[in-house]
């Protein structure tokens, strides 16, 4: 009877631990299977980015440095983002633009005044404006002209022909602001009695004996110069290394003209605001971008 009981005894022993050993499995497999809805999450992780085309709308001096700084932003790991064809004009030209129903993801301007148009008429997000860069308004003639230290009281005697933009274009602004100093440019009725940074440099007139070639783009006014079509022009410093062929023969008073300033924002109708956004600030923090700028003379703000 005992050997029979001890008997007994051994197969509920084994039974329960093949019933524990079943039991373990069981919730090993459980484990298992609780883990692997994770795996379509990490999969998904590592898809690419859905593809974006931004459209920028950028002030004319900055043509050449834009262009690499976006080439420079793709191959910085958003192959992803591509630039359709950006627009290079003048400022005011940029707000025509997005007036008449352009579409644009990113405004740069050449002046904190047409940013504040662009604000105004409802055209970007004021949250996203950001000063970018500055820049020095010089005064350039054709390269080998053999000209030096020429001033704005050389203007004003008449010894130079000289060229600037027309109003719709910022340099042309800072031009006739400093102009108006040495007597050049008159400012308009609204603005009498002002001069330098004091007025806008629009909706004035220049002296009388004065006929200066006036041109749609600081990128055609120094071409002006380029070609010898006139002895000087008031042009970014920028400019210089933009076009070449051209020299700096005089530097603009920085007293004498507002302080040359680039805003840039995302557009009000941006169907990207944030991949656009994510451009703006590379533009300001990458140290590679920040090299290209510089290499084409601006200055971060």
């Amino acid at each position: 009877m005992k050997k029979k009981h001890m008997r007994g005894m051994l197969v509920a022993v084994c039974a329960f631990a093949l019933a524990g050993a079943f039991a373990l499995a069981g919730c090993s497999g459980t484990e298992q299977k609780a883990e692997e809805p994770q795996q379509p999450a990490q999969e998904q992780q590592s898809e690419p980015k859905e593809a974006v085309e931004l459209q920028v709308f950028a002030a004319n001096s900055l043509s050449k440095a834009m262009e690499e700084v976006q080439a420079a932003y793709i191959a910085d790991g958003h192959e992803n983002v591509s630039f359709t064809d950006t627009q290079y004009k003048s400022s005011g030209e940029l707000n025509e633009m997005l007036g008449a129903g352009s579409y644009a993801d990113l405004l740069i301007s050449a002046s904190k005044g047409s940013m504040d148009t662009a604000e105004e008429e409802g055209y970007t997000d004021a949250a996203t404006r950001v000063d970018m860069f500055v820049n020095d308004l010089v005064i350039v003639a054709k390269e080998g002209s053999g000209l030096s230290d020429v001033a704005l009281e050389d203007i004003a005697d008449g010894t130079y022909t000289f060229c600037v933009g027309d109003e719709s274009v910022p340099a042309g602004n800072y031009a006739c602001q400093a102009l108006s100093t040495v007597g050049v440019y008159v400012p308009g009725a609204d603005e009498e009695g002002k001069t330098g940074k004091d007025i806008s440099g629009k909706g004035g007139t220049f002296a009388e004996g004065y006929s200066p070639v006036l041109d749609t783009s600081v990128g055609n006014v120094c071409k002006h110069a380029q070609s010898g079509d006139v002895d000087v022009a008031f042009v970014y410093a920028s400019d210089v290394y933009r076009f070449g062929g051209v020299e700096i023969v005089g530097t603009v008073p920085g007293d004498t003209h507002k302080n040359i300033v680039y805003p840039g924002a995302v557009t009000s109708i941006s169907e990207h605001p944030e991949e656009t956004q994510e451009f703006l600030d590379w533009c300001l923090t990458s140290e590679k971008a920040q090299e290209i700028w510089q290499n084409w003379g601006f200055e971060l703000a």
